[in-house]
């Protein structure tokens, strides 16, 4: 997933200091008894509630491999540290995480413009970087589109939550018009609405009427009021969770009562804070996971997490726990305690038995290939799931 413009990534680290991190990049290997991996999340500011779940999965992970024993022989040892959820801060953090802290590899932040931003960094210093949620087009990839060898997530893509969402739109719920009306601002959102709108439209349905929000707004009345005049079958409605629960609640406090459809963006309890639970009826997001699921692997670590935390696990704590899980088998498959030949391993990763659905990496751009769910609310949580796509 996802947010804020990466304009600022050029600001955030000079070429000098990428050149001059990359002598160091052999060197990224834990010594000793640990094994050290970076953790770069967004737990604090405007998306801390995707980074303090998936620290909550990482670190339930990491005591899960350490209490059995760690890997090889050698505990994993967690460097932790808040990104702010700001792209330039994000770098800073991942520059001292390669060049300082000397870990073999990181948990990225769970935003696309996060991760985007300190991928230069990871790729100058050859430490692989892997993200449970950062799902824009082209993350994972250079300029040309060939994957960036030390870039990986274990999410799908936006396009792929984008096309699943217009086939459900149009083949569960019948829909033959849409409208949509997304954050502007967020590569994430733009990615998912251009994903959702050809799919849609190839599939025979008509977007009726574009709009647009930038984050951080609050009053939507004008678009809305604009939106209650026209015609639809659906809304899709790509974005956070801070805007989006303003504006179902917005939306349906002015008639407008068709299904709202969305994108992972929407898993947060703070979603129901916004929207209030009259609202969120007839929602319909896609997503990594659903706590639904009766399969015995998910329903244990939900078990699990529930023990640890107190509470129900999100869909950025799955993808957390997988992805820590994702990282040790790829160690263990490594040839060295390098970053280079962790990263070979991670590109060959094929069938990984995650909770989520088992994975695969595409050798062409680092992507996870694995399936979506889509999750209905009703009185804003969890209501029906469906997997989606493969």
């Amino acid at each position: 997933m996802k947010r804020i413009a990466t304009g600022l990534l050029v600001g955030a680290v000079s070429l000098s200091m990428l050149a001059g991190c990359s002598s160091n990049s052999n060197s990224n290997s834990s010594s000793g008894g640990t094994i050290k991996i970076g953790v770069a999340l967004e737990l604090s500011g405007a998306v801390a509630t995707y980074g303090q779940d998936t620290k909550s999965g990482v670190e339930m992970a990491v005591d899960e491999i350490n209490a059995a024993g760690g890997v090889n022989g050698k505990k994993i040892e967690l460097v932790t540290y808040d990104t702010q959820s700001d792209p330039a801060v994000a770098t800073t953090m991942a520059t001292k995480l390669t060049t300082q802290d000397k870990v073999i590899s990181i948990v990225a932040p769970a935003t696309s413009g996060s991760y985007k931003a300190i991928s230069p960094v990871a790729n100058a210093n050859k430490v692989p970087i892997v993200s449970g949620s950062a799902t824009a087009d082209g993350a994972t990839q250079d300029s040309s589109g060939k994957p960036l060898p030390y870039s990986f997530r274990v999410c799908f893509a936006d396009s792929f939550q984008g096309t699943a969402m217009a086939a459900f739109a149009k083949d569960t719920l019948n829909a033959k018009t849409a409208v949509i009306y997304g954050d502007q601002s967020s590569d994430y959102a733009k990615g998912l609405a251009a994903a959702f709108e050809k799919a849609f439209t190839a599939g025979g349905g008509t977007i009726v009427d574009k709009q647009a929000y930038i984050a951080g707004d609050t009053d939507f009345s004008a678009t809305l009021t604009k939106l209650k005049a026209e015609q639809f079958d659906v809304i899709y409605m790509p974005g956070y969770y801070q805007e989006v629960g303003l504006i179902i609640k917005a939306a349906r406090g002015l008639g407008i009562n068709v299904p709202v459809l969305g994108g992972d963006g929407y898993d947060s309890p703070t979603l129901l804070e916004l929207g209030g639970a009259a609202a969120l009826n007839d929602v319909y997001f896609t997503n990594f996971y659903s706590s639904l699921d009766q399969d015995p692997k998910i329903q244990k670590f939900i078990a699990d997490y529930k023990v640890k935390f107190n509470k129900e696990p999100s869909g950025f704590a799955a993808m957390a726990y997988d992805n820590i899980h994702f990282q040790v088998d790829a160690i263990k498959r490594a040839t060295a305690l390098t970053g280079e030949a962790v990263a070979t391993a991670m590109a060959a990763t094929k069938d990984f038995p995650a909770i989520t659905g088992t994975l695969s990496v595409d050798p062409a751009t680092h992507n996870a290939i694995k399936p979506a769910v889509i999750i209905q609310l009703k009185d804003g949580v969890q209501y029906k799931s469906v997997k989606a796509g493969a």
